[in-house]
């Protein structure tokens, strides 16, 4: 990971544990420069007369709480939300970013906090600006905080009691209280109901969050560990990889409905539990064939059933003859488990999709409402949690195999051969490099069988690094134009326990085609299908 991509990181951690706005801290880095770190880096200004802080990550950490410690001191002098945060512009104000830049001296009661050095003020509101605009997080928010205030009051009736809501709530709690850990946050909620967090059950918990949530409002100052606190509740209820993701998820809506897309895990683990318990019933085979007319957009049962392959009429027919309504009954409920056993490959959380699963469960168990199935597949999800369905997954067995390969039906879990090691989803890093035409097919197979004859000579597995590549990518990790792995009959690889030059010396003698070593990567060893021999060190 390159430097600027580690740094974001550290910003970002310490900004969700501070509760304070992450720009702050990439502006005070490239502004203020120093101290010079050991590793070479350069610090954002932060100096403990009794304690050196001289890595990244910890200048990184007292800033946070420099800046944070710096609020709450404003705060207590009589600062209000809008001096603090200009929301007009999605950041801390230049009243704020003045005082910053001035400096910061921590009193003495004031532990892990650093000596802030003064800098340049406009500089710094330069640099805090630029970073809001490279991030996409700077412009009119005057509407977040009313959007954050709607979210956080309908918590409590959509509240769930799923782990990540919960940790949404506790990460509130903790941020609101200016706080570091979530087990401080459960320890400021036990002393509440005067236990201890350990004596704290989750039904007891669930409640002490509720309530809490229901002071937020009347207590809501739009400071800005406030502002943080709702935002990252958002973030963990939502599931969202960003603040920037945040913020369009609000613009869109500010209530806090669970999306129906939470439900998923627990709408597949059921569909692969069905075969297992199908008994034939009347019932069940009801249940199956409403889900499968739904999945299939039809409009009504004798469609479904006609789509599965059984003509209506002949059920007319034979309403009087029980052995002919049996073998129908047996031949529709094949079907049907076809199909269901299909579901897991075939889902792409379509509304429908989605909507088909959910009624199938209602009617599988019998329940009235549909409200009363959303509640049944929380409990599932909540079991999920605690106990994952690893038996089950062998329900996902793979499609049978094609006669040929083609770039259309490649399976990544497949072996490109069959009684081969080699799996379609190492060739293609996981599917994101997809073979684009027949020829560059029949490349992969080619090299999957030779390089099972090399595994085989080595008798250790090839642990593949490289594989496929497309121009675009081959020229990012500065192949040759002329490289095979354009082709796709060009594999890197590693050999547990063995060094390139000993699988070079290994395989020279032997291998028809190309083989290579690396100078700055001992370990890789590359080799290709290409009808001549050819040998290098790059």
């Amino acid at each position: 990971m390159g430097i600027v991509n580690q740094s974001s990181y550290y910003y970002g951690l310490e900004a969700e544990r501070a509760g304070i706005h992450a720009p702050i801290l990439a502006a005070l880095a490239q502004v203020q420069r120093s101290p010079h770190l050991a590793s070479g880096e350069m610090g954002l200004g932060i100096s403990q007369p009794q304690k050196a802080i001289e890595n990244f990550p910890l200048q990184v950490q007292y800033a946070a709480n420099t800046i944070r410690a710096l609020s709450d001191r404003l705060i207590t002098q009589g600062w209000q939300g809008g001096d603090l945060w200009a929301a007009a512009l999605g950041g801390y104000s230049d009243r704020f970013l003045a005082i910053v830049a001035a400096g910061y001296i921590p009193a003495v009661e004031e532990t892990n906090v650093g000596e802030l050095a003064p800098c340049d003020g406009v500089a710094l509101q330069g640099a805090y600006g630029q970073v809001l605009e490279t991030l996409g997080l700077g412009g009119d928010q005057t509407a977040l905080d009313s959007q954050l205030l709607m979210f956080i009051e309908k918590i409590p009736e959509y509240y769930l009691g799923l782990s990540h809501q919960r940790r949404g709530l506790l990460e509130v709690v903790r941020i609101w209280r200016r706080l570091d850990t979530v087990g401080a946050a459960m320890e400021s909620l036990a002393r509440e109901t005067q236990k201890s967090a350990q004596q704290l059950a989750a039904e007891d918990l669930d409640i002490a969050l509720k309530q809490f949530i229901q002071r937020i409002a009347p207590q809501y100052k739009g400071f800005p560990h406030q502002r943080e606190a709702l935002l990252r509740l958002v973030q963990s209820w939502r599931q969202l990889p960003s603040r920037m993701a945040v913020l369009q998820s609000l613009a869109v809506s500010s209530r806090p409905d669970p999306d129906l897309h939470l439900f998923d895990a627990a709408l597949l683990r059921g569909v692969q539990q069905i075969p297992l318990n199908y008994a034939g019933t009347g019932a069940q085979r009801n249940a199956l064939t409403e889900g499968f007319r739904i999945w299939r957009q039809l409009n009504s049962r004798q469609g479904a059933i006609a789509a599965l392959g059984i003509d209506p009429q002949r059920l007319t027919v034979a309403s009087s003859d029980p052995e002919k309504l049996q073998a129908i009954a047996t031949e529709l409920d094949r079907e049907l488990l076809t199909f269901i056993r299909r579901v897991p490959h075939t889902y792409r959380e379509t509304h429908q999709q989605r909507e088909a699963l959910i009624r199938l469960m209602q009617l599988w168990r019998g329940l009235k409402t549909r409200d009363q199935t959303l509640a049944a597949l929380t409990t599932d999800l909540k079991t999920l949690e605690q106990h994952p369905p690893t038996g089950e997954l062998a329900i996902l067995s793979l499609p049978q195999r094609p006669e040929q390969w083609t770039p259309e039906n490649l399976q990544l879990n497949a072996t490109i051969l069959p009684q081969g090691q080699f799996t379609w989803a190492q060739a293609t890093q996981g599917g994101t490099l997809m073979p684009p035409d027949q020829a560059t097919v029949e490349a992969m197979i080619r090299i999957a069988t030779l390089g099972q004859q090399v595994s085989d000579r080595l008798q250790r597995p090839l642990l593949i690094t490289s594989w496929y590549r497309p121009p675009h990518i081959n020229q990012a990790v500065g192949g040759l134009p002329d490289s095979r792995h354009l082709l796709g009959d060009a594999i890197d690889f590693v050999c547990e326990g063995l060094t390139g030059n000993q699988i070079y010396w290994c395989l020279d003698s032997w291998w028809p085609g190309g083989l290579a070593r690396y100078r700055r990567f001992p370990y890789l060893c590359h080799i290709d299908a290409r009808h001549y021999r050819a040998r290098w060190l790059a």
